[in-house]
C-alpha cells in the first residue's frame, strides 16, 4: 500500500522560473492533497524550439534559488538522465521505480489537458496518477472523455498570465521586470546576463 507522501509534478523548462511559477507550485502545495511540488526541469521539450533554451544547470539553479525557502516546493533533475525526447510517461515510470511509496500525480494547466490526448499513452498516465489542473485562459475545449474524470481534479488556483518567453524578450529589450521573478533568480540572472 503506498502510504508516503502524495507528490505533484510540475513540468517545465523554467527559463526561467517566475513568480507565476512560484504562486501556483505553492497553492498546489498548501490548497490541495498533495504534500510536496517537485518542479521537473525539462532538458528539452519536443514541443519548443531549443535555440533559447539555458544550459540544464542554470534553470536548475534558478529553480533551485525559487524554492529555497519554501519546505514543501523541491527541484527535480530526474529528467536530465533520460534520453531526449522525453515524454512524461516514461519519467513517471521512472519515478515510481525510484520512490515506491510515494504517489505521483501531474499538474497541470488548463491548456495542457485540451491536448492531453495527443500526449503519449495518455490513457495509460490517466488510468495510473491524478492530474491536477489549475485554470489558464485559453482557445479551446477539453476533449468530452476528460470533463468529470475522476482522476482529475481542477484547482481553484490564481489566473497567472506571465510567460517566460515575455520575459525573455522583456530582458532583451532593456526593460525592468524585476518584480516578475523571485528576488534571487533575478539577481542570478542578472549577474550571469541571462537573455540580453
Amino acid at each position: 500500500m503506498k502510504t508516503n507522501k502524495n507528490i505533484g509534478l510540475y513540468f517545465g523548462t523554467f527559463n526561467p522560473i517566475h513568480i507565476g511559477h512560484l504562486a501556483i507550485a505553492n497553492h498546489m502545495a498548501e490548497f490541495s492533497e498533495l504534500d510536496e511540488i517537485w518542479l521537473v526541469v525539462t532538458p528539452h521539450n519536443p514541443f519548443k524550439k531549443k535555440s533559447t533554451l539555458l544550459d540544464n544547470h542554470h534553470r536548475l539553479e534558478m529553480v533551485r534559488l525559487a524554492t529555497e525557502h519554501y519546505p514543501k516546493l523541491k527541484p527535480s533533475t530526474v529528467e536530465f538522465d533520460l534520453p531526449q525526447p522525453n515524454y512524461t510517461v516514461n519519467t513517471l515510470a521512472v519515478l515510481e521505480e525510484k520512490y515506491p511509496d510515494y504517489m505521483f500525480n501531474l499538474i497541470m494547466g488548463e491548456d495542457n489537458l485540451k491536448s492531453l490526448h495527443k500526449w503519449k499513452n495518455y490513457d495509460v498516465i490517466l488510468e495510473r496518477y491524478g492530474i491536477f489542473v489549475y485554470p489558464r485562459i485559453s482557445e479551446g475545449v477539453i476533449e468530452h472523455q476528460f470533463k468529470d474524470h475522476p482522476k482529475i481534479t481542477k484547482v481553484k488556483a490564481p489566473i497567472m498570465e506571465i510567460s517566460s518567453t515575455f520575459i525573455r524578450s522583456s530582458i532583451a529589450d532593456k526593460k525592468n521586470i524585476r518584480p516578475l521573478l523571485p528576488e534571487h533568480v533575478w539577481s542570478y540572472a542578472d549577474e550571469m546576463n541571462f537573455y540580453r
